[in-house]
C-alpha cells in the first residue's frame, strides 16, 4: 500500500482544512452525538480528527485506523485517539459501533473492488461515511505553459495504476463510491473541495512538481528534455503563480 511521509502529510494540511466543503463537514459533524464513535481510515497523523473536532462534542471517541505503523503511532501521539493497524486492502475496516466513518484522500488510491467491500461494509454497520479530498482529476496552472496539458495527462493515467489496492479508480474514485451507496440505499451528496494555491502556497506547490515531473519522464514517456523545461518553469513560477488541484467531498447517509 502507498505510504506518504510525515513531512508531506503536513505541509499539505493546512490546504485541505481551507479546502473542505464546509456544509458537508458540518452535516458530517451533526451526525456524531455526544459519546459517539468517529473512525478513520487511512488516518495519516490525524488530519481529519483536527478537521473535525472543533465541530464536535469534547467527549466524541475517535478510533484511527492506518496500515503505516509509524504513521500511526505518530497520528496517536498527536491526537490520543485509539489506533488500529489494519492492512485496509486486504482486511475488513474496524467500523464496528461508528456515529460515522470518515477518509480523507483516500478514494483515488483504491479500485473498483475495494470500493464495493467498503460500501458492503458501510451498509452492514448502517454507518454513515464522510470522505474528502479525493482527486478528481482537475489540474491546472496560471501562468500556463505548453507542457501542462501532457504532463496532467500522464499524471491522471498514473492515477489509475495500482496503489496497493489493486487498480486505482484515480479521479473516478468518489463517482464511483457514491453509485455504489446509492445503489444501497444510501443518500449521497458529493461537493468540490478544490485546492486554490497561491504565492502563500509556494512550498506546497514546489512540493508537487517533481513527482508530477518523475510520473511524466519514467511512466509517461515524455522527453526528458521537455520534462525538465516544464519543471523548470514551474518551479520559477512557484512563488508567484496559480494552482488548481480539483477534489471532491462526499457524505453518504442513510
Amino acid at each position: 500500500m502507498t505510504s506518504f511521509p510525515t513531512a508531506w502529510l503536513d505541509l499539505r494540511e493546512p490546504a485541505d482544512d481551507a479546502a473542505r466543503h464546509p456544509g458537508l463537514r458540518s452535516a458530517a459533524a451533526s451526525l456524531v452525538g455526544t459519546g459517539g464513535l468517529v473512525v478513520d481510515l487511512g488516518c495519516g497523523t490525524g488530519s481529519t480528527v483536527r478537521a473535525l473536532q472543533p465541530h464536535l462534542a469534547s467527549s466524541v471517541r475517535w478510533r484511527l485506523v492506518d496500515h503505516d505503523a509509524a504513521v500511526l503511532r505518530e497520528a496517536g501521539r498527536r491526537t490520543g485517539a485509539e489506533t488500529v493497524l489494519c492492512e485496509l486492502a486486504r482486511e475488513e475496516p474496524p467500523i464496528e459501533g461508528a456515529a460515522l466513518v470518515t477518509a480523507s484522500a483516500l478514494l483515488d488510491l483504491v479500485s473498483e473492488a475495494w470500493i464495493g467491500r467498503l460500501a458492503d461494509a458501510l451498509n452492514a454497520h448502517r454507518a454513515p461515511f464522510y470522505a474528502a479530498l479525493s482527486y478528481d482529476g482537475r489540474l491546472s496552472f496560471d501562468p500556463a505553459h505548453p507542457g501542462d496539458g501532457p504532463m496532467i495527462a500522464a499524471l491522471n493515467a498514473h492515477q489509475r495504476t495500482d496503489k496497493g489496492f489493486g487498480p486505482a479508480l484515480g479521479p473516478e474514485g468518489a463517482e464511483v463510491l457514491a453509485a455504489a451507496l446509492t445503489a444501497r440505499g444510501f443518500e449521497v451528496r458529493i461537493e468540490a473541495s478544490p485546492w486554490r494555491l497561491g504565492p502563500d502556497d509556494a512550498a506546497l506547490v514546489a512540493a508537487l512538481l517533481p513527482g508530477i515531473a518523475e510520473v511524466a519522464a519514467g511512466w509517461g514517456g515524455i522527453p526528458t528534455a521537455e520534462v525538465g523545461d516544464w519543471l523548470a518553469f514551474r518551479q520559477a513560477r512557484a512563488a508567484d503563480g496559480h494552482c488548481l488541484v480539483g477534489h471532491l467531498d462526499l457524505l453518504a447517509t442513510l
